[in-house]
């Protein structure tokens, strides 16, 4: 199957084949299944980071901040994998500027 260049807005959880209809952060060529599995992954961090929110808003004396946002860190981490490896050169030298 062929690729198509995809818009991704990590803030926006979007994969989105049209530049034109939000914004967006960072530009990948994928295939539809690609794209699909990238929006999976974009779907499952919101759902870490709202399973962190009341350890945010009501944080336990003995629970360190790290482990409230470990599972939310590790699917950041694949997120932005994933976009570096179907990244256009332009996106993956802009996350290797970032990094």
């Amino acid at each position: 199957m062929d690729s198509m260049t995809y818009y991704v807005s990590v803030m926006g959880r979007s994969v989105i084949p049209d530049p034109h209809v939000t914004s967006y952060e960072w530009v990948i060529q994928a295939t539809p299944q690609e794209a699909e599995q990238l929006l999976g992954l974009l779907n499952l961090m919101q759902e870490k980071e709202e399973e962190a929110f009341p350890g945010m808003v009501f944080p336990w004396p003995d629970t360190p901040e790290e482990s409230v946002n470990r599972a939310y860190e590790a699917v950041l981490q694949q997120v932005y994998r994933e976009i570096y490896r179907l990244g256009t050169p332009e996106t993956r030298y802009q996350i290797e500027q970032s990094i």
